[in-house]
């Protein structure tokens, strides 16, 4: 048999005609019309007519940006921050080098250039290996969400601090559920999920909520904050934008940082 007669026979297999069914496959309803309207919604059960979700295709790797991700940091440069200084904001000089960047004590809080509200957020950091101090001296650093709602960020491996200052705390407010830190100069991850406060006429409406888990970890669920960080009092919320930029802290302690994206998250009822 020839070989273009082998290829027809072939595509002729392959072809599924309309209205054959192959052995074993089975067909299931796309949706109906006739169920009834779920509470609080406009739509029925199983709607045919609700609109599906966008495609978004995962990292290839467990960490790795999804397509619809904000990458704010690759490894390379610092193209997406500003520091953040007491004279005000200044090119960012935190040290780039091996695919990450590290604190450089004294130089300002990076500042991300674009502002968020909701989002979903992933940051890889690492304390310094060179134990230099306890407590609050062990790799200290923040994350910043807002630049004011912090995630403790410090080494929390044997190092006794204050419960809701330890690694994974919403800083000053809540400690993590565990206490799920590695060793000194390896690598962490953050996993964090933020709904942003909303304000009506200068006044708080709605609370701000995190979802954090730390190296796959859950370490709050949805837990309501307080109010913005702050340092041995209680820190109160003050109306603000509805998006800010994301801040890590310059704690005088060369933490490193890596391999950061964020997602913006939108609800159910946001088209």
């Amino acid at each position: 048999m020839k070989v273009r007669t082998l290829v027809a026979v072939f595509l002729l297999c392959a072809v599924v005609v309309p209205g054959q069914e192959k052995k074993g496959y089975r067909t299931s309803p796309v949706g109906y019309s006739d169920t009834p309207v779920l509470p609080g919604q406009k739509w029925r059960v199983h709607d045919i007519a609700r609109p599906h979700p966008a495609v978004v295709t995962p990292g290839a790797k467990p960490g790795d940006p999804p397509s619809d991700a904000i990458v704010l940091f690759d490894g390379k440069d610092l193209s997406h921050w500003t520091a953040e200084t007491k004279h005000g904001p200044a090119a960012a000089a935190w040290k780039v080098e091996k695919g990450y960047m590290e604190i450089v004590p004294g130089s300002g809080t990076l500042v991300s250039k674009e502002k968020f509200s909701d989002i979903q957020l992933h940051i890889e950091w690492a304390a310094p290996a060179a134990i230099t101090g306890d407590s609050q001296w062990r790799g200290n650093s923040g994350i910043l969400i807002m630049n004011r709602y912090e995630i403790q960020v410090l080494d929390s491996y044997h190092n006794l601090t204050y419960a809701d200052g330890q690694a994974g705390a919403i800083y000053g407010q809540w400690p993590p559920l565990v206490n799920a830190a590695r060793k000194p100069g390896e690598w962490q991850s953050y996993d964090i999920v933020f709904e942003a406060p909303k304000f009506e006429g200068g006044r708080l409406v709605k609370p701000a909520y995190a979802t954090v888990f730390l190296n796959g970890v859950l370490l709050h669920n949805r837990k309501e904050i307080i109010g913005r960080m702050a340092h041995r009092v209680v820190g109160t919320y003050a109306p603000h934008a509805a998006e800010e930029p994301l801040g890590l802290q310059d704690h005088d302690t060369p933490v490193r940082y890596r391999n950061i994206w964020v997602r913006r998250v939108k609800g159910y009822d946001q088209p």
